[in-house]
């Protein structure tokens, strides 16, 4: 079917960048652009009209929610000492806090999380602190078969890693090792690669994910590099994060971490970096740029840290900077425009990151660390991936430059049409086929077991009530 969509606001592509069409068409036959601009000329067999609505792209996220806890319980703790494993339970660790089937419950309630803020494309991120050791093959299969069934376009691979952060009995921190796993680890990922990459129509691409650089041996390093190389993978590795990264990393081996990427073989184009907010601008940022490696940029996760990202520094240097939610809720509007405001912060410039850039971050860059010309712009032919986020409800008030406006008066709740792939997976704000009440429930009930679960990992054994009390007392 040639179907047409029409919105107030339409942002095409004109081969450089992005350009607005007011009163604009978005033409797709199946999974592709045909059209973009006013007045097609053609007879169409649907025409869906968005009204006060801008349609663009949709939203690339590269280290996007999948779990149903992130953020939520630890941006805002003192201490991360009962959030962290202790030296006692990595020695007497046992199996997951939850089976397979409510792990796999989990990542599918996160994904239509993703969808409902009009992400369409998504590297996910979940913790593993839940976790018997990493993620598994048979986890992220799961996770596979739940994004193809919501139509969401997905890079993936099952997490690993050769050491885990705890705190010891004396209340330091550190980092226990378990190389073995490691090694397995590496193994599940590059067969999940060679099993599904390109599965499910093409919306499943795989990648190899493995942790925190401290968690992982330079020989697992080199290993990723070598099996990535063979693959053609891209690797996303979490660095530059925090300053004890940064201390671990130079106790251990008298490196910074972007020399460990560079020795081990890592630091290149099909690098993606989550976060990098304790780069050394002075003496790294060149280095890092002339890499090719790409940023993923987590504004709202870097504000709740209280850190930030020198973005306009970055951007001037010729770094990619994608755009990745690493939040509950995996809200993509209110990451952008929290990172809007934190450029502005650091700089002391009201020009500082602009609507546009951060606009340009969650589309062309994210495509463009992905190595994809046919996503994160609106062109004949590019994948006809399409967000809508109405300007019409009365919350939204008064509209003026259609990006500037929904940066700064809209939300995720405000995003009423997503079609990936050609399919329509979300109508009016709603998923076909999703008890979304029901899921809310049984997350909660996940959440309340999750909570519980801290205590058998904390150094004191603290119970729940202790390590996250209310904001003010509960009568």
């Amino acid at each position: 079917m040639l179907i047409l969509l029409k919105a107030a606001f339409v942002i095409g592509f004109d081969g450089a960048d992005h350009v607005i069409h007011r009163d604009g068409e978005i033409v797709y036959r199946d999974d592709t652009i045909v059209f973009v601009g006013r007045d097609y000329p053609g007879a169409v067999d649907e025409v869906v009209d968005l009204g006060l609505a801008v349609a663009g792209p949709g939203f690339i996220d590269l280290d996007a929610l999948a779990d149903i806890d992130h953020a939520l319980l630890d941006s805002w703790h003192a201490s991360f000492d009962g959030l962290t494993w202790s030296e006692d339970y990595f020695r007497n660790r046992r199996q997951a806090v939850f089976p397979f089937e409510d792990t796999a419950f989990m990542r599918e309630y996160a994904l239509t999380q993703l969808v409902r803020n009009g992400i369409t494309t998504a590297m996910p991120i979940a913790a593993e602190t839940h976790s018997a050791w990493a993620e598994s093959y048979d986890e992220m299969a799961a996770t596979a078969a739940s994004a193809a069934k919501l139509g969401l376009r997905m890079y993936l691979g099952p997490s690993y890693r050769s050491g885990v952060n705890v705190v010891r009995d004396d209340g330091t921190r550190d980092v226990l090792w378990d190389e073995p796993l490691g090694v397995s680890g590496l193994a599940d990922a590059v067969r999940f690669f060679q099993d599904f990459d390109g599965s499910y129509g093409g919306l499943i691409r795989g990648a190899l994910l493995p942790c925190r650089i401290e968690t992982l041996t330079p020989g697992l390093m080199r290993a990723t590099a070598s099996a990535a190389a063979e693959l053609g993978s891209l690797v996303r590795l979490h660095c530059l994060q925090g300053s004890g990264e940064i201390e671990l990393l130079r106790s251990w081996y008298g490196k910074r971490p972007l020399d460990l990427l560079r020795e081990t073989g890592l630091l290149g184009p099909g690098l993606l970096i989550p976060h990098a907010v304790h780069l050394d601008i002075a003496t790294e940022l060149a280095a890092l740029a002339a890499s090719g490696a790409s940023v993923v940029h987590c504004p709202l996760t870097s504000v709740r840290y209280g850190s930030a990202l020198r973005f306009d520094e970055f951007a001037a240097a010729g770094v990619n900077l994608a755009l990745g939610t690493d939040s509950f809720p995996p809200d993509m509007i209110r990451n952008m425009d929290y990172g809007n405001n934190l450029a502005k912060l650091v700089t002391g410039r009201l020009s500082a990151g602009a609507a546009a850039d951060y606009y340009r971050a969650a589309t062309l860059g994210g495509a463009r660390a992905l190595g994809r010309t046919d996503l994160g712009r609106l062109a004949p032919g590019a994948k006809a991936d399409i967000v809508a986020v109405s300007l019409a409800s009365p919350r939204v008030g008064v509209y003026d430059d259609p990006i500037r406006t929904m940066l700064m008066n809209c939300s995720g709740s405000d995003v009423s049409t997503v079609v990936i792939n050609g399919r329509t997976v979300l109508r009016d704000g709603s998923l076909p086929g999703v008890d979304a009440e029901a899921m809310r429930v049984r997350a909660q009930s996940y959440f309340e077991r999750m909570k519980a679960a801290y205590s058998t990992r904390d150094h004191l054994r603290r119970p729940a009530e202790t390590l996250f009390p209310p904001s003010f007392r509960t009568l």
